[in-house]
């Protein structure tokens, strides 16, 4: 991709272009710093107004002057005229950075594809620009970028890998699609020697090749067909993260989509391909072997010299504790992978896994009485994350449903009816899910939690139903295998509504909450 091509460096001619950022979250606000710090001229605009939106167009306006200004509402989101002087606007924009999410066929971005006005994400952003020059000016270091997307998995994946660098003495951020904008790091007057980016497919499509030091795809499957189009756009925004590779591209042995990824990527001469798998690995790779007094050993036989003789271990599945499910080993050897491709020591890789803790709301323990077990697993918005969670329990009352996102059910009913029990709907319209159900787990009960657009009436509901029905030795399962949005405002709100009911249930039975 050529657009724009002399807009690199700190030092780039940003000076008056004139730059639309669509958005105005965490994203949105960084990019409008950035780009008013760089003397562009900025006109955000966003659909929702909110107090805190409006705070924080107000410290950005104190700071940065005419150079910024926001616009919110419909008529704004609708044109990409927005830079002549007086209210409304009239030309066009030099540049559009956009938050991730806003589809490429909205109003503003088919605007922007007819008029030939590239649109960037924050991340390519970050790219062109590089870390910072210090305040005498000198360059500070360059970072190593460990790039990493996937359907499921990735915050997990990031999390660790962030953890694997810091335990072997680096200066590393995660950043990107978890939390910390990627121009919040670039920016840190400090430096850093790794950036560990989280990359969402949404962010990916308005991206060119980043050039990273490692790039891993976690893995593919049906998701967000509804915002690229199809699975095919989906999957191609996906593979871009190969792109111009340096030093390992990363997939996973069990994906075959991942692979072919690789294969088709252009990379730079001399980038290997590294496998990760939860089987025995071959050569280039890394996985599980199972040792004499049968506990599993996750290692390497990528990074090191000999690597087609022997294997170099990195750590136990002990090590990480009492819970670590198929797919949680999985991410660990993808962050493995990473790590030891910046260089990390085995030891590193260890120490991390030993600290780390399940993050909220993925496959978390809630409670455990009258020997039934309670998991938040809110995060697993589509199937593929159910299907993990619910692979890692034997047998299941499943609560699921929501906002489909234009999925199709069928091969994960399939995958897990042996492991279902009872399942309960939730969400306003069950049906593609019910479907689905009752043609492939035709055996199951299926009992609807009721509750409409009230989504804790909903939740409250389908915990009382579970309690009724689970069994000792069971596991009821919070795995929606949907998005949360049309009875939530989003799948962590949907989680702390599962825990509150859960709560509560367990005080009514004179029991404690995990």
């Amino acid at each position: 991709m050529s657009e724009l091509p002399h807009l690199r460096g700190w030092d780039g001619p940003w000076a008056g272009l004139r730059v639309l950022v669509t958005g105005f979250g965490v994203t949105g606000f960084s990019a409008a710093d950035t780009l008013a710090e760089l003397g562009a001229q900025v006109v955000v605009v966003d659909g929702d107004e909110t107090q805190k939106k409006n705070d924080d167009a107000a410290t950005l306006t104190t700071m940065w002057g005419e150079y910024f200004k926001i616009r919110f509402g419909e008529a704004a989101t609708g044109t990409i005229e927005h830079f002549r002087a007086g209210s409304g606007g009239g030309e066009t924009p030099d540049l559009i950075v956009t938050s991730p999410g806003w589809r490429p066929d909205s109003p503003i971005m088919r605007q922007a594809a007819e008029a030939g006005i590239p649109v960037w994400s924050d991340i390519q952003l970050a790219r062109r620009l590089g870390p910072r020059p210090g305040a005498d000016g000198t360059a500070t270091r360059e970072p190593q970028w460990l790039v990493l997307t996937g359907t499921n998995g990735k915050t997990t994946t990031v999390t660790l890998l962030e953890a694997m660098l810091t335990a072997d003495g680096r200066r590393a951020v995660a950043c990107g699609n978890i939390g910390l904008p990627i121009l919040d790091a670039v920016r840190d007057p400090a430096g850093y020697d790794a950036l560990v980016v989280e990359l969402s497919s949404f962010q990916l499509h308005y991206t060119e090749p980043l050039n990273p030091w490692a790039a891993a795809v976690l893995n593919i499957a049906e998701d967000h067909v509804d915002w690229h189009g199809g699975q095919a756009g989906y999957r191609a925004d996906k593979a871009k993260i190969f792109e111009q590779t340096e030093i390992a591209c990363i997939y996973n042995a069990e994906d075959a989509a991942t692979e072919q990824m690789v294969a088709e990527a252009d990379v730079v001469d001399g980038a290997r391909a590294i496998g990760f798998t939860t089987g025995t690995p071959d050569v280039s790779m890394l996985g599980l072997v199972r040792s004499e007094d049968g506990s599993d050993i996750l290692v390497d036989r990528a990074f090191l010299d000999n690597r087609r003789h022997q294997a170099l271990e990195l750590a136990t599945r002990a090590d990480f504790g009492e819970l670590a499910p198929k797919h949680l080993v999985a991410n660990a050897l993808a962050a493995a992978a990473l790590a030891r491709a910046a260089g990390a020591a085995p030891e590193s890789v260890r120490q991390a896994i030993r600290g780390y803790r399940p993050a909220e709301h993925r496959i978390q323990p809630v409670a455990h009485a009258d020997d039934v077990l309670w998991i938040n697993d809110t995060k697993a918005t589509n199937p593929h994350a159910a299907a993990a969670s619910l692979s890692s329990f034997t047998d299941v009352v499943w609560i699921a449903g929501g906002l489909s996102k234009g999925v199709d059910y069928d091969p994960l009913i399939k995958q897990v009816a042996p492991r279902l029990r009872h399942v309960i709907l939730i969400g306003t319209d069950t049906s593609q899910l019910r479907s689905s159900l009752e043609r492939h787990a035709p055996q199951v009960p299926v009992t609807s939690a009721g509750g409409g657009d009230d989504g804790v009436a909903a939740m409250r509901g389908a915990v009382e139903t579970a309690d009724q029905h689970a069994q000792p030795g069971q596991a009821v399962v919070l795995a929606p295998a949907a998005a949360s949005m049309d009875q939530f405002a989003s799948y962590m709100e949907r989680g702390e509504a599962f825990i509150e009911a859960v709560t509560t249930l367990m005080q009514r039975k004179g029991f404690s909450a995990q």
